[in-house]
């Protein structure tokens, strides 16, 4: 079974994350690898150059000042931060970035109101499999080459649109969208058991869905119409308990 796992930015904080994951690692090697984000740390750091972050639709508005920040943070601090807890833990971790390879190639999504903000069009798993096959755990940052850009040029995706397409590429059985919620709430604030797309739409038009989780339905019904096998969104619960979180489905019904 092969699943593409994506921690996302406030979840990476839980302090038994890197326990979690190495026990899921260890009890099955060489069948996930992780997608992240760090869209705090982004934050902070845009904050600390003297601008502030600005999002529309659960997605960061990013200038080409912004990519190197991003870059930085994504790919540098929080990427190494994390490959350095796994491999202590003893996982074989790997660090990558969507750069590397090719392994990600992304055009820009809106470029006159999102900027450098892109969205995958290919990516190329080799890199990926390659690891998992020789025994090591890929932990990849979501940035992106620009299809048809200039030499170096990159993009900043989304970490669940990049882990969606991720596991498109990979034939993945799942797809795990760690939150730090427990899953896509309703109107009462109660975990759903799981949502389709017209459940979706009206949550999204009542404001009871927005922001990052709208993001990450988004990619989540993209990632089961590219041919995944299941979707879920959990806490960090989800990595060993199969029923924990919300399942997406495009015929499921709640």
């Amino acid at each position: 079974m092969k699943r593409v796992i994506k921690i996302g930015g406030r979840a990476q904080s839980a302090p038994d994350l890197v326990a979690r994951l190495a026990e899921a690692w260890k009890s099955a090697p060489r069948s996930f690898c992780l997608v992240h984000g760090g869209g705090d740390e982004i934050s902070a750091m845009q904050r600390r150059m003297g601008s502030e972050p600005s999002f529309i639709g659960g997605r960061r508005i990013t200038t080409r000042e912004d990519v190197e920040i991003v870059r930085m943070v994504l790919s540098g601090l929080v990427n190494k931060k994390l490959v350095s807890s796994l491999v202590a833990a003893g996982v074989p971790a790997v660090g990558i970035s969507g750069e590397d390879a090719g392994t990600i190639v992304a055009t820009a999504i809106d470029a006159d109101g999102l900027g450098r903000a892109g969205k995958p069009v290919s990516v190329n798993a080799d890199l990926i499999k390659t690891l998992l096959g020789a025994g090591f755990l890929p932990v990849i940052s979501p940035l992106a080459s620009e299809e048809g850009g200039l030499p170096g040029d990159a993009l900043n995706v989304n970490g669940d649109d990049a882990a969606a397409a991720i596991a498109i590429a990979m034939g993945g059985a799942e797809l795990l969208l760690v939150a730090d919620v427990a899953g896509v709430l309703d109107g009462g604030g109660a975990p759903m058991s799981s949502i389709a797309p017209p459940e979706a739409s009206e949550l999204i038009h009542h404001g009871v869905i927005n922001k990052g989780m709208r993001a990450k339905l988004e990619a989540g019904f993209a990632a089961l119409t590219g041919g995944v096998g299941r979707v879920r969104i959990s806490t960090l619960g989800g990595l060993s308990d199969p029923t924990e979180g919300t399942q997406l489905g495009l015929g499921l019904t709640t």
